[in-house]
This record gives structure tokens, sequence and C-alpha cells, in this order.
């Protein structure tokens, strides 16, 4: 059985399309509407308990973090239950990382081919929402100073119209100072810096390569620490990371690991696939080839 859930009241021409094809999609699938935010995640964990055997995220990246994490709260759904995507979102990073067409009928074909792989599932413990520690998985980008600063303070009814851009006004207005630095340790590497961005793939935001050398399935992260932050080292940046050289930035340091901690001495927001989901101190692991997704 394949399971498909999706946000109904989604905007947008990708989600339009998708609404109106899903009387094709044959009898053996089974459309689950969520009703608001975590509702993928329970939605996701009944139908693994159900013996479900491909659970379809139908939107976009924070969507495919609540039904990975419903998976994974299920004991043994991961080794049961395949993940798959149809990218109906705002950025899709997870779908360009695989190569996942946005088109529908493409996605479809896809996952109705069931090509299968297993890749690492990175999982961070922060202090969450309400104070108490919080454990929870990612499926490709996590970070924090900068970029979860101009995360929270992206305007949403600017994102529904605007899409990306919202994300770029957002990021603008992050850039007034102060920059608060965050302490990067792990077993080999001990730094600080104002934008730590994590990812289990290359990519960062499409096809912005930021983890060079990083692969979905080498049990390790890739982490890119800018160290010092104004509007030349960030314009800079962007243009290494467009040309592959992100590793030459003298204001950057990148490297690799399966275990991080961050800290800061004020009080800083973590972001997991997009989405703000608590504060640090925080600590990044790594499950090898946890997750069985599907792939073209």
């Amino acid at each position: 059985m394949i399971g498909i859930l999706f946000n109904p009241t989604a905007q947008g021409e990708k989600a339009v399309r998708f609404r109106d094809q899903l009387s094709e999609l044959g009898s053996e699938v089974r459309v689950l509407p969520t009703r608001g935010p975590g509702d993928a995640r329970v939605l996701a964990s009944d139908l693994a308990r159900e013996g479900c055997e491909t659970v379809v995220a139908a939107g976009g990246d924070g969507t495919i973090n609540e039904v990975l994490n419903g998976l994974a709260d299920v004991p043994g759904a991961l080794d049961r239950t395949r993940l798959a995507v149809i990218p109906l979102g705002t950025v899709n990073v997870l779908a360009k990382e695989l190569g996942i067409s946005s088109d529908f009928a493409a996605a479809w074909k896809v996952i109705r081919q069931g090509r299968e792989r297993r890749i690492d599932l990175p999982q961070a413990t922060f202090t969450g929402i309400d104070g108490r520690p919080e454990t929870r998985c990612f499926a490709l980008l996590a970070g924090t100073g900068l970029s979860a600063r101009a995360i929270a303070g992206v305007d949403w009814s600017e994102k529904k119209r605007f899409g990306q851009l919202a994300y770029m006004v957002a990021g603008i207005r992050a850039m007034r100072p102060p920059h608060p630095m965050v302490t990067v340790t792990s077993p080999s590497h001990s730094t600080v810096g104002a934008l730590v961005e994590i990812g289990s793939g290359h990519y960062f935001g499409g096809r912005l390569e930021l983890f060079p050398g990083t692969r979905l399935d080498d049990g390790r992260v890739g982490v890119t620490v800018v160290t010092r932050l104004n509007w030349a080292t960030l314009v800079a940046n962007v243009i290494r990371m467009t040309l592959g050289r992100i590793r030459s930035t003298p204001v950057c340091q990148v490297f690799q690991t399966d275990q991080l901690q961050l800290t800061c001495a004020e009080p800083m927001g973590l972001h997991l696939d997009g989405d703000v989901v608590g504060t640090l101190p925080a600590s990044i692991t790594v499950r090898p080839r946890a997750l069985r997704i599907v792939v073209p």
C-alpha cells in the first residue's frame, strides 16, 4: 500500500495540479490530508503502524521533515517503510538533491518504479519550544546563527505570495547587527561563527554547493562555519558556492563529522529542514544508512 500525506490548503500551481490529479492514483493508494502543523507526523506514524510499505510526503521540506519523524517515532518502521517525495514546496531541497522532478507525473513515475536507496539519517537534540530537551531527525539540512534568525523572521503571508523571495527579504533583515557567535565543536574541530550550516548532502537552497565532499550515505554530515559575517563576505560566499569553491573562502571552515555540538552565549534558534524547531545548545549525530527512500 502507498500512503500519501499532503496539505489540502497548500497554494501555488504545483499544489493545484496535484489536487486535480489525485483521482487518477488508483484504489491501492490512500490519500490523507493534513489539518495543521504536526499532523503529518502523526499520520505518518499511523500509516507505519498499519504496515504501509511506502509513505509519500507531498509538500515542501517541512512536510518531509514531519513525515520522516513520524516514521522514526515507530520502532522498526524505518526498516519496514520507505519514504517517497512529491515536491510541492517553495524550495524542495531534498528533491533537488535526489534529482526528483517537481513535475507530478515524473515524480509519481519514480514512486511507481520503486527504486530504493538507503541514506543517512542525521538527528539533533536541542531545547524545544516548550523548554524541554527534544530529539528530532532531519532529512538534509540544519543550521543556526544567521539562517535561523532569517527563517524566524520570514513573513508567512509574503512566503505564500512571493515564494523563495520572502526568504531573501528575511535574510536581508537578519543581516542587521549584532551577529551573535555560535561555538561549534566536533572531535576534530573547534571554531566560532555567525552562520553555521549542516548538511547531509552537497547542496544548500537548491544547487549551491555548501558541503563539498559530503554524500548522503557516508555516515557524516558536512559543516560550514562562516567565522566573519558582513555584506562583503556574504556576497563572496554566495559566489564561491555557485562556482563550487566554498573551501577557498578565507572566512569559512568546512569539514565533515558524525558528531557536533553547538552552543551560544545568547538565545539562538536552530532550524531543521527550513523550520526553526527550538534553541541551542544542540548536538548532532548521524544514523548511517538508516533511511529507505525512493529515488529516480
